[in-house]
């Protein structure tokens, strides 16, 4: 499974999500400066430190060079901190993964990859400054940029409105961001708005990119077939298992309806739902608020959320977009005040979520992990590489499951994704983890838990935002829109039955959204 492994200011892991393209390769290098080194410290000559088994480079005691501060965040693979360099007292994010959670060649070599992709593309605009990488004898240190103005989203709906005009500032930005990984070389493959920080609170702040966990460079001519991303931004031709880098464009497109409608363009009650709405790739443009949204700022969309990634607009041609433009054709009336409503449900519910299955993750031990692959390659009887519904059958009959067929062929189905009759192994493991994180009674019931601190059967407000604060996510707007959305009984508290349908539905029931408006 990939794992997304730095986060600027807070830590929210994408996943792999097991489920035809082409594309013209740019030469990397042009016109951009590489950084050469990404560690700017010289070890006494007496000394002979341990070679660190990640960076295979000698092991720094990182209190000797930063003075790590408050948490900011956390994820399933570490902690992010504050951090304060003692030459220079300037203040950074550093990113603590623990090595014992990096387990497999593959935890290692992705996290490898994404630095050497953040120290090649650091100094671009957009894009989150690199200042180093460290490793002692428990963790792997990756100190970053501050960006301390927090989330994209966040920041919106803090303003209270915005308009056309500034919709079309973000998503320059954000395409910004993906010329430039595109000229130098990079696919990103997780762009969604959790992945974008204000550098500070100015009202003018810049946009930067921090997550380059799933990132690959590309090689000419190849074909990319792991389905990795998240559920909502996923571009149809990454479920055919067959891509390029027009992917990017794809979910930068899913951002900017959501910038301007308030919901994503595709969903359902589940993942496998959500992917089927994006095989189908119809896009509304006739639900409010789009009757009031500029013709330009739908022309960009259509061509961005074009099927065929062949016929895609690239990076290159949106940024000439008449709409996208600096000072181009975009509206600075204020967009519909229900679309702000709407982008804070989608917010809240999406952190409550978030912060559960996080909670539920931590909870597997890593023999349940380690132990998805055996159990793969024991149903696996041909050694194919791929589960039939037979060898599924026979495998789970073995372990002693009492699935009914039915059950058996619902499992089979939620699974796989492109739809091609069988199994493979990143399709396994995430139908598995799936049924382990949310079809678990008993995973469900630790998460609860962890909010419900005095065991009384409830999730007051304090135990919500005391929970949500560990992770950076505890301001009232939040809380508020939490409860709003969650606690359907209105009593002030999130109940059981409450907190279940929240985990096992979809983020947000678009539908009804719809009627309301």
């Amino acid at each position: 499974m990939g794992a997304c492994f730095t986060k600027a200011f807070w830590c929210s892991e994408s996943h792999e999500i097991p489920i035809s393209s082409s594309f013209d390769y740019s030469p990397p290098h042009q016109h951009y400066p590489i950084p050469v080194s990404f560690e700017p410290f010289t070890y006494p000559a007496q000394t002979s430190p341990r070679i660190g088994p990640i960076l295979r480079k000698p092991c720094v005691d990182i209190s000797t060079l930063y003075v790590l501060d408050k948490e900011l965040g956390r994820g399933q693979f570490g902690i992010t901190y504050l951090c304060t360099e003692k030459a220079t007292s300037l203040k950074f994010a550093c990113k603590a993964i623990s090595l014992r959670k990096l387990v497999s060649q593959k935890d290692k070599d992705d996290v490898r990859r994404e630095i050497l992709i953040l120290q090649h593309m650091t100094g671009q605009p957009n894009i989150v400054e690199f200042r180093g990488a460290y490793e002692d004898d428990k963790n792997l240190y990756l100190v970053m940029e501050l960006c301390s103005g927090g989330e994209l989203f966040d920041r919106i709906i803090a303003r209270g409105s915005y308009s056309e005009k500034e919709a079309a500032t973000i998503a320059r930005q954000i395409v910004n961001v993906i010329h430039a990984c595109h000229f130098m070389g990079v696919i990103h493959r997780d762009l969604k708005p959790e992945n974008f920080l204000l550098v500070s609170r100015a009202e003018d702040s810049p946009l930067k990119a921090t997550d380059f966990g799933l990132s690959v460079f590309i090689e000419e001519g190849k074909f990319y077939r792991d389905v990795v991303g998240s559920a909502y931004y996923v571009a149809p031709e990454v479920l055919r298992r067959k891509y390029g880098k027009e992917i990017d464009v794809w979910s930068a497109g899913v951002i900017l309806y959501i910038l301007l409608s308030g919901v994503p363009p595709f969903w359902a009650e589940t993942e496998k739902g959500i992917f089927s709405a994006i095989l189908q790739g119809h896009v509304d443009f006739e639900s409010s608020p789009w009757p009031s949204i500029s013709s330009g700022a739908k022309d960009l969309i259509k061509k961005m959320l074009t099927m065929d990634p062949k016929l895609r607009i690239s990076a290159a041609q949106a940024l000439e977009h008449p709409w996208l433009k600096e000072d181009g054709e975009a509206s600075s009336k204020p967009i519909d005040s229900a679309v702000l409503i709407r982008l804070k449900q989608f917010r809240a519910m999406n952190k409550l979520k978030k912060l559960a299955l996080m909670v539920i993750a931590e909870n597997l031990s890593e023999e349940e992990i380690k132990g998805l692959k055996q159990m793969f390659n024991n149903m696996d009887t041909d050694g194919s590489g791929t589960i039939t519904y037979e060898e599924l059958k026979t495998g789970l009959s073995k372990l002693g499951s009492k699935l009914s067929e039915a059950e058996i062929q619902q499992l089979m189905e939620a699974a796989d994704v492109d739809n091609n009759g069988t199994i493979d192994y990143i399709e396994f493991v995430t139908a598995t983890m799936h049924r382990h994180r949310l079809d678990k009674d008993e995973n469900l019931h630790k998460a609860f838990q962890y909010f419900d601190k005095d065991n009384s059967g409830f999730i007051t407000r304090d135990e919500l935002r005391h929970a949500m604060t560990e992770y950076g996510m505890g301001d009232d707007a939040t809380i508020d829109e939490v409860l709003n959305d969650v606690d359907t009984d209105k009593d002030g508290r999130i109940n059981y039955e409450e907190f279940e349908t929240m985990m096992r539905k979809g983020t947000l029931d678009h539908n009804v959204q719809k009627k309301e408006l």
